[in-house]
């Protein structure tokens, strides 16, 4: 198979300082590309990602911007034009989530998993793509989703309803899109072993949770940038307003695999 070459390219990562967002921008180096590494508030670990790019040979800098603003974002993309001339690949990846029941939820967690996971998707693919439309020459977009947009996970419902929206917004703005030869794809990452897991449970627990599962593992982020660079090649011009489930088959009914069906 032919090496993904994106050494033309300048990509704008959200979230890139932990995670599956520190992976994503670590692998659009080791292809080529110049990256943009947003944060909000893990500076120190931005910093080391800029360094990791930079590690690879490609240019780096890192831009602070709360994606929930979208006048921060359409500033950070125009930061993004200023620093390395232009804007080819952006990554939605940011994302926020509280978890309570919805009757019981902190409105103010809940009110912020949504304006982070589903407007601020939105604001970088809005401003993003207008970027791309004034270039005139085309891009590719990944908007960062989940199982959770068609698994009703309890005690995530912000959560599930922003990644729901995330792919509708997805396959609409690849239609709208499609004229401009900008590519607008979903990857949804089953349970990753990120950092904003641990938030939740101990290693112990999740360790233990993560031997039932069909791989008897988690994800690693390094997995799911893998996937979004193959959305990201330009050898996948073809590619649009496609939904890319990586997740080890957790989605798949595996509990049923131990024993007799409900029919038995």
């Amino acid at each position: 198979m032919q090496a993904i070459d994106l050494s033309e390219s300048v990509a704008l990562v959200t979230g890139a300082s932990l995670g599956i967002g520190r992976a994503i921008a670590i692998a659009l180096g080791r292809a080529g590309a110049s990256v943009v590494v947003n944060f909000r508030s893990h500076e120190s670990q931005a910093d080391e990602v800029v360094a990791a790019v930079k590690n690879t040979g490609a240019r780096a800098i890192k831009c602070q911007a709360d994606v929930s603003d979208l006048t921060a974002v359409e500033a950070m993309v125009s930061r993004t034009v200023e620093e390395l001339g232009r804007l080819d690949i952006a990554i939605a990846n940011a994302a926020f989530s509280d978890r309570e029941l919805f009757f019981e939820a902190d409105m103010e967690g809940f009110r912020r998993t949504v304006d982070v996971t589903m407007w601020g998707t939105f604001n970088l693919l809005r401003a993003a793509s207008r970027q791309m439309i004034r270039q005139g020459e085309g891009g590719a977009i990944v908007l960062v989703s989940s199982p959770h947009a068609f698994v009703p996970v309890p005690r995530s419902m912000a959560y599930n309803l922003s990644k729901a929206a995330v792919e509708h917004m997805s396959r609409t703005a690849a239609i709208e899109l499609a004229e401009h030869r900008i590519r607008v794809n979903t990857l949804q990452p089953g349970w990753t072993d990120t950092p904003g897991e641990r938030k939740f449970a101990s290693d112990e627990t999740i360790d233990a949770a993560a031997k039932n599962l069909p791989f008897g593992r988690l994800g690693t982020p390094e997995e799911m940038a893998e996937a979004v660079l193959f959305m990201c090649n330009p050898q996948n011009s073809y590619m649009t307003g496609a939904s890319l489930l990586i997740d080890g088959g957790i989605t798949l009914p595996w509990w049923t695999k131990r024993g007799p069906t409900a029919a038995e």
